[in-house]
């Protein structure tokens, strides 16, 4: 079974009460949830929250909740947790709760990718920018080797262009934004919950650091869509910008 969860916490630090936040007219998770629904891979859909509002405000929508600890560190925490309360799952997909304009094709891709390579252990996607995000630490780039596994994920600009002046340009997309979607192997899952923060991690503030750090194969999918993530209340607003335009509202 494929299990997709949602992760919705409400003590936000920067926006409390974040996934009942209203998009043009509906409350961020649902948007989140729906799209979700669209993924053609997942077999089973659960939102994973700790707080009893964001319980009740998904049930009048038909979402599946599973109640979690109020004490988990991080989603990744609370995914585990979920995951732990089913049987026959092969697969489990963390969905980032605040994102609103998911694409369902780029949770099919993940997936599709772990299917498809049984000696990976994990599986995220990346999508292709240009030089202007390089020095922007809020977005975190990631390198691969051939065979499209990850090497490392970073908040500096990754790789390092050591002769931008140089008069030959790369014929190849050298930076590339990862789009922080998860898809794990179960065991796998549990492992990186059980081994707590490495050093890379506490210094980058990465969680799939970690993975890498336990000797991890990650697979990267390359997509298009790199997201718009709502971190701040102004999100909102460009959010539904984005709706709008999209004529998904």
């Amino acid at each position: 079974m494929v299990l997709a969860v949602i992760p919705a916490r409400w003590g936000s630090t920067r926006f409390p009460g974040k996934p009942l936040c209203q998009i043009s007219g509906k409350p961020m998770i649902q948007w989140v949830w729906e799209r979700a629904r669209l993924c053609r891979a997942l077999e089973r859909l659960v939102v994973a929250t700790d707080d009893r509002r964001i319980r009740e405000t998904c049930g009048r929508f038909g979402a599946e909740v599973v109640m979690t600890s109020p004490d988990l560190p991080s989603g990744t925490d609370r995914v585990a947790e979920v995951a732990l309360k089913f049987t026959g799952v092969d697969i489990v997909v963390n969905i980032q709760g605040d994102e609103p304009l998911l694409d369902p094709a780029v949770v099919d891709a993940v997936i599709g990718k772990l299917k498809q390579s049984p000696d990976l252990d994990m599986a995220t996607a990346a999508a292709p920018a240009g030089e202007e995000i390089a020095t922007q630490p809020d977005i975190v780039k990631v390198v691969t080797d051939r065979d499209g596994r990850a090497l490392y994920f970073s908040r500096a600009p990754i790789p390092y262009r050591r002769d931008p002046g140089a008069g030959r340009e790369p014929k190849f997309v050298f930076y590339r934004r990862h789009v922080g979607l998860y898809a794990y192997r179960p065991d796998f899952l549990l492992r990186v919950v059980a081994a707590g923060p490495c050093p890379l991690e506490s210094i980058e503030k990465l969680e799939q650091l970690r993975a890498l750090y336990l000797g991890g194969r990650v697979g990267v999918v390359d997509v298009e869509w790199s997201g718009m993530a709502v971190d701040r209340p102004e999100d909102v607003r460009l959010v539904e910008k984005e709706l709008r335009l999209s004529g998904m509202a």
